[in-house]
């Protein structure tokens, strides 16, 4: 096979090495170490993607991640289907499949490359303004058609992932010359160090460099410094791995890609098999280097998106790393002197070099002369008028301008490459994550760090805007000098230097795009066709922020994320608005980087490792019983069916055993936290809204806990087991996020001396509930007197039972005299057989979760985040009186205080019986005041639970009404699904509303 574009060996592709692929059903050739964009280059493939909106013809722009063209849907119909891949980052592998995006039937022929011709009709924010009648839905299954990227994988994910966590001295982000500058430096004074680069192979810039270092070529450096660094036990390199999000207290994220280069063949050898697709690094560092380099910005001129239209580093990225030339004759336009030295490589490997086109009048320097030398025009103070060619450059017209302004004369110049260069942009992204601000440096047309960021980076090299290679060499060695100085405390100045040209100055112009030619025609944004027109329509309609004129245009918020077009678009929205463009600002810049999979974050954390499932102590008992089993977070006991029961009637005879003799409930998966130390009373009263400091050795109060903004967010029973020693239980699902809070409030009020200890797991909870609960308890040899003038309701005493300690708390929440016996976790099993060995004689019958929600129901207890609302309170529930009681401060409390808080017609917590008891009310139905429903008309609630009461022989439920408290008795009527059922508004409480039941004797 034959390739046009393929050059001779000076480059890092193997050419003895072929590998096939296929791209849009067409087969190809490529060879080891090209990505598919430099294969597809080799193989003039011109047109590789559509826009997003306007489905313009698009050809590969640059060679690396700031891409916004050459998005492909890898693997397409298969479980490995990846669809956004960009082609610039994808490794050549045999056999590998891709497929053009947003396309039909394929991105060189679409259909819907037809809207570009009405691109006057499709500006900003077009959408809110036309899509409003009749409703979004009309048009939706339009849009998504016509518009969009890849489709997602229908197949599950046959991939594995892995997730590693770090601490180093040092982590070097990015493998360039100044960060392999501050590796060495760092790792030779003892330091761990790690360097990672997103890179498959390490050098960064000089992978694609004719540069020399020491007189040699810049990759033989490279290649030596890796060789010592890998030869260090205190180094990890890591390369193929992304460093997407940089976090509080120099914690960051990364993700390796370990087998994606293989594609699915080779992955799955088995040599391969069992290594993961991603491995995901959670990394934590003393001091951070980000050594991220810079991206070359494009110019802004009528019809800059063209195919063959490409970034002047991309052609020389392609020519010296990949060889291959991505034409044959070349015009480079540029307002800076890095696109020089790409021109003098075009022409070194014989390309023809047309013209060098620079917007600067006055350019007369070392390149300009190299560049005559070579006898390549310099056409000084042009610009780019009129590109010719729809889907492949034909010929460029270029004419005199006048800050920016063109003249009418221009001149016409036949070429198949055009290669632009609007300067750089240091890549600052996670230092602007890390919370670092940014300066713009007029000389260099660009935004840098200010380098007054809290947390513990340094930026170095280009990413610094130090564009030299002279200079990023002194800039990383200088990085990694300071790194080990505020490692070690000490003062250290390692002097390293390099012998290298420093010709390479920028001197960029300031010229952001063509002020007299079509602004509808000038690209900002490629992959989202932002226009100029769209600034300046943003502009008129006063987006002066620019957050908003990101949002309102979506320029940025691409697949590429505005790596190309954030530092344009601000600088256009600067002069159009005559400010200055630090006084536009910037937009904040948020992780991850790049795209990264969700694989990669979950990790092996799916299917049935997605949360581990918490099986409570006594699980042998339940299974050994019949239980039915449900996930609740925990695996309980549901219920007990015996032989040609249903569920229905299991649930009926286990509240019949309750509410007549003893049932015994295994209640392990309550929460259990134990708060010690001498400011434990004053430090719960301020988590509880009403007063924990009163409470008595030995004994329990119920709680409610609130946020800061008044609302509930979890219950439970507090007992106070010493002066300073409390036991908080939670409910089941709340556990681990009361233990957080906790925890969190205790950093926030370091003055008070407690401990907090989630001790949910270590302690099982058998409940024995019902009239003959006492008699049950009796036999078990606590050592405890239970009688019920020993033995109070809500109090809690210390036993033992055959020698080991147990805490036996007397509460209840299914309405009937029950005691809740505490013992470590193991014993579990062994007391619930010995509950029902004493308890045989009353036909104690074990119970699960169905019945006892059925039980509560009936009594009236709530369920947090089932029975409220996320802006329920307390006073919601009728807590008024004791919270104005308390004196003492607490979480909430001033957000109680609002008057929206306290207004008479908030949902309320009620109960609701069906005026005909053999009506379900159901789940969910809303309150409305009319016994017929006329659309629309307004809900004064809802059910929250609901029971058909086997006790009270009637269909009763639990909800919230507005201003429910004061509308006891009222007749309402609960409508769901056009039926509408008439019920009564009561007392939550329709069990044994007096409490009479749990003083049993």
């Amino acid at each position: 096979m034959s390739f046009a574009n393929r050059l001779g060996n000076l480059h890092r592709v193997d050419t003895t090495k072929p590998l096939t692929f296929s791209f849009d059903g067409k087969k190809f050739e490529g060879f080891q170490g090209d990505t598919l964009a430099s294969a597809m280059l080799a193989n003039d493939i011109k047109i590789v993607g559509r826009s997003f909106k306007l489905h313009r013809p698009r050809g590969l722009m640059a060679a690396g991640i700031e891409e916004p063209n050459a998005l492909v849907q890898l693997e397409p119909d298969s479980a490995y289907s990846e669809p956004s891949a960009r082609a610039t980052l994808v490794p050549l592998y045999d056999g590998l499949d891709a497929k053009g995006q947003n396309s039909w039937p394929n991105v060189n022929n679409d259909v819907f490359g037809v809207l570009g011709y009405f691109h006057r009709f499709f500006p900003a924010s077009f959408y809110y303004k036309t899509m409003m009648w009749p409703n979004w839905s009309w048009y939706e299954g339009l849009v998504r058609n016509i518009a969009g990227l890849g489709k997602c994988p229908t197949e599950r994910d046959p991939d594995t992932y892995h997730k590693r966590h770090r601490h180093t001295d040092v982590l070097v982000v990015g493998a360039g010359p100044s960060g392999i500058a501050s590796a060495l430096t760092a790792a030779r004074q003892g330091l761990q160090v790690m360097l990672v680069d997103n890179d498959v192979e390490f050098g960064g810039s000089l992978l694609a460099s004719s540069e020399l270092i020491d007189g040699k070529p810049a990759m033989q450096w490279v290649e030596q410094a890796i060789k010592e660094l890998a030869a260090l036990d205190n180094v990890t390199l890591l390369k193929r791995t992304m460093v997407s999000g940089y976090y509080d207290q120099n914690f960051l994220v990364a993700v390796e890609r370990v087998t994606n280069h293989l594609g699915p063949k080779t992955k799955n050898s088995d040599v391969n098999k069992d290594l993961p697709r991603e491995r995901f690094w959670k990394i934590r560092a003393k001091r951070v280097v980000l050594a991220t380099g810079a991206i070359e910005r494009p110019l802004a001129f009528a019809n800059n998106d063209a195919p063959g239209i490409m970034l002047a580093s991309g052609v020389r990225t392609y020519i010296n790393r990949y060889g291959v030339s991505a034409g044959n004759k070349a015009v480079f336009v540029t307002n800076n002197d890095s696109a020089y030295q790409s021109a003098l490589d075009f022409h070194g490997i014989g390309g023809e070099v047309v013209a060098i086109v620079d917007t600067r009048a006055n350019a007369n320097g070392y390149w300009q002369q190299q560049a005559t030398d070579k006898g390549i025009t310099i056409y000084h103070g042009y610009t780019i008028a009129k590109v010719h060619g729809r889907k492949g450059l034909k010929a460029v017209s270029i004419a005199k301008h006048d800050n920016g302004s063109l003249r009418n004369t221009d001149t016409k110049i036949s070429c198949d490459l055009l290669a632009m260069s609007g300067g750089w942009t240091p890549t600052i992204h996670l230092y602007s994550q890390a919370g670092g601000s940014l300066d713009y440096v007029d000389e260099k047309a660009c935004l840098v760090p200010r380098g007054n960021c809290t947390q513990a980076v340094k930026v170095t090299g280009s990413a610094d805007g130090h564009f030299s290679l002279k200079s990023s060499l002194e800039s990383g060695y200088a990085a990694g000098s300071d790194a080990v100085s505020k490692v070690t405390g000490k003062d250290v100045t390692l002097n390293t230097t390099n012998d290298c040209a420093d010709e390479a100055t920028i001197g960029t112009q300031a010229y952001w795009y063509t002020k007299n030619a079509p602004s509808d025609k000038q690209w900002l944004d490629f992959q989202y066709d932002v226009k100029v027109a769209d600034i300046e329509l943003a502009q008129r309609e006063n987006m002066l922020s620019v957050e908003h004129v990101k949002r309102y245009t979506t320029n940025g918020m691409s697949v590429d994320q505005g790596k190309t077009s954030n530092v344009n678009a601000l600088a256009v929205m600067a002069e159009l608005s005559n400010r200055p463009i630090p006084q536009v600002g910037t937009t904040k810049f948020r992780p991850p980087y790049a795209p990264i999979t969700i694989g990669a974050i979950a990790g092996r954390d799916i299917g049935e490792q997605y949360r581990p499932r918490l099986q409570v102590a006594a699980k042998k008992f339940h299974q050994d019983h019949g239980a039915v089993f449900i996930d609740y977070g925990w695996q309980r006991a549901d219920y007990y069916p015996k032989a040609g029961e249903s569920k229905e009637q299991a649930v009926i005879r286990e509240i019949h055993a309750v509410r007549t003799s003893v049932g015994v409930l295994d209640y392990s998966s309550l929460g259990k936290i134990e708060v010690k130390g001498p400011d434990a009373a004053e430090f719960l009263n301020r988590i509880y809204v009403n007063n924990i400091g009163t409470v008595k050795v030995g004994k329990a109060r119920y709680g409610l806990m609130c946020s800061e903004r008044g609302s509930l967010i979890d219950d439970g029973i507090v007992v106070r087991l010493a002066d300073d020693h409390f036991l908080l239980n939670t409910t089941s699902a709340g556990a681990a996020s009361v233990a957080l809070m906790l925890e969190e409030w205790q950093a926030e009020w370091p003055h008070y001396k407690v401990l907090v200890a989630n001790v949910s797991t270590q302690w099982a909870d058998i409940k024995l509930s019902g009239p003959n609960a006492r008699k049950v308890m009796e036999k078990l040899g606590t050592g405890i007197d239970v009688s019920k003038d020993a033995f109070a309701h809500m109090e809690m005493k210390l036993g033992q039972i055959d020698g080991v300690p147990v805490r036996v708390l007397r509460a209840s929440f299914t309405g009937e005299l029950s005691f809740e016996i505490n013992i470590p976790s193991r014993y579990a099993t062994a007391l619930s057989e010995l509950c029902m060995a004493a308890g045989k004689e009353f036909d104690i019958t074990p119970f699960g979760t169905e019945a006892l929600n059925w039980m509560r129901i009936e009594k009236g207890h709530l369920v947090i985040g089932l029975d409220t609302l996320g802006t329920s309170t307390p006073l919601d529930f009728g807590w008024a009186v004791p919270i104005s009681k308390k004196q003492d401060d607490f979480i909430g409390k001033r957000s109680l205080a609002r008057p929206a808080d306290q207004a008479e017609n908030r949902h309320q917590f009620v109960g609701f019986k069906a005026v005909d008891p053999t009506q379900e009310l159901p789940l969910g139905a809303h309150i409305i005041n009319e016994s017929v429903f006329k659309a629309p008309m307004p809900s004064q609630g809802f059910v929250t639970s609901t029971v058909m009461s086997p006790t009270l022989n009637a269909s009763v439920a639990i909800g919230l009404v507005k201003g429910g408290s004061k509308r006891i008795g009222d007749t309402v009527y609960a409508f769901h699904r056009g039926e509408v059922i008439p019920c009564t508004i009561t007392k939550a409480a329709h069990y044994d509303p007096k409490g009479d039941r749990i003083n049993v004797e």
